[in-house]
């Protein structure tokens, strides 16, 4: 019998979930396409296009991040129901415990879990690269970026300047390379023009000259032109606003490892996304069960009142997660600390309303 019940709430559970999903990714998708239809029309952009190279990825990456709302939703929807006919009451009288019967809830909420982890961890980040190039593209209209006075930090010793840089001609002017050691100048190189080369990986410097101090002694050195190369690539001069978002667990380890190696001061953004991602599922689980224990009591008011409840408790989760993110990204706290803030405080609040409904 408990078997069969299991079977029951953990299919309504999952089915009602991805059914909240369609839903609210619809009513998304409408406003979505309402907003960008003149970009859309203008740029002579067909369905097929639109289709592909944005909503496919898109979808995936809007579910994701509403995926707290959504799973207390589908959590509290079910629960209120199963409460207003009474088959709670029924289930908890016959001897089955409070925990026992929220077990298809947890096995679900760990399903979920995972899907949510593999989602955001490869999966959304090869289909942003795409999302992020067509808004670029179409609707930002971010086709080229040209950057000035750009000042970036390579290795702990080495600094990198540049007057401009156009990503599209993928070249850089008035360049300067410094390495300061111990707040001692070694060695300082100037070109006028510096262009990067796909086929050999390289920099190809214009008129450069090199000074260098060794032993109290400064020399000089003067070229036309040269191969050489730094310790970066175009990437590394051009908008990085979101480029976190494009990068898989894998890159995204890759590339906290390279900045903290260049001792750069905006890794903190970058742990913050990585810890994010693995804490994210665990607000799958933690949310579930608060869901289960706000809805789990009958009332007269039916399920209209839980899932009102369920949508701010989810909201608030949310702004949560945002604020202690931006908290962690201006290095106020630390990025694995904020991403575990938001699920500490509803663990909490969970294990008390967890302790009055066992009582």
């Amino acid at each position: 019998m408990i078997k069969k019940l299991d079977w029951y709430i953990f299919k309504k559970y999952i089915t009602t979930f991805f059914f909240v999903v369609a839903m609210l990714m619809l009513v998304i998708i409408v406003i979505d396409i309402t907003e960008k239809l003149d970009d859309f029309l203008k740029n002579d952009l067909g369905p097929w296009v639109i289709l592909t190279e944005y909503y496919f990825a898109f979808i995936p990456y809007m579910a994701n991040l509403l995926s707290p709302i959504t799973i207390f939703i589908a959590t509290v929807f079910v629960t209120a129901n199963l409460a207003a006919k009474t088959e709670i009451v029924a289930v908890l009288s016959s001897g089955v415990s409070y925990f026992r019967f929220m077990v298809p809830y947890i096995v679900g909420s760990i399903l979920i879990a995972l899907l949510v982890f593999g989602l955001s961890g490869w999966w959304i980040p090869m289909g942003n690269k795409q999302r992020i190039d067509f808004e670029n593209a179409y609707i930002y209209n971010k086709k080229q970026f040209q950057g000035t006075n750009i000042h970036i930090k390579t290795t702990p010793t080495t600094y990198v300047y540049m007057d401009n840089y156009n990503s599209e001609l993928q070249t850089g002017y008035n360049f300067t390379i410094e390495t300061i050691r111990d707040k001692i100048l070694e060695s300082k190189l100037k070109a006028a023009r510096v262009v990067w080369v796909d086929s050999s990986a390289s920099w190809f410097l214009e008129d450069y000259f090199v000074r260098s101090f060794k032993g109290g002694k400064e020399s000089i050195y003067r070229g036309s032109n040269k191969d050489t190369t730094f310790h970066l690539t175009p990437k590394d001069f051009e908008d990085v606003a979101m480029l976190y978002e494009t990068f898989t667990m894998g890159e995204l380890n890759h590339y906290i490892e390279v900045l903290e190696d260049r001792g750069a001061e905006n890794v903190q953004a970058y742990k913050s996304e990585k810890y994010q991602r693995i804490t994210y599922p665990f607000s799958i689980i933690i949310l579930t069960i608060i869901g289960v224990m706000v809805s789990s009591k009958k009332t007269r008011e039916g399920a209209g009142l839980p899932i009102a409840f369920g949508f701010i408790l989810a909201f608030v989760y949310i702004i949560f997660s945002i604020t202690s993110r931006s908290m962690a990204n201006t290095g106020s706290i630390s990025p694995l600390l904020a991403a575990w803030i938001p699920n500490i405080v509803f663990a909490a609040i969970g294990l008390y309303m967890y302790s009055k409904a066992t009582k």
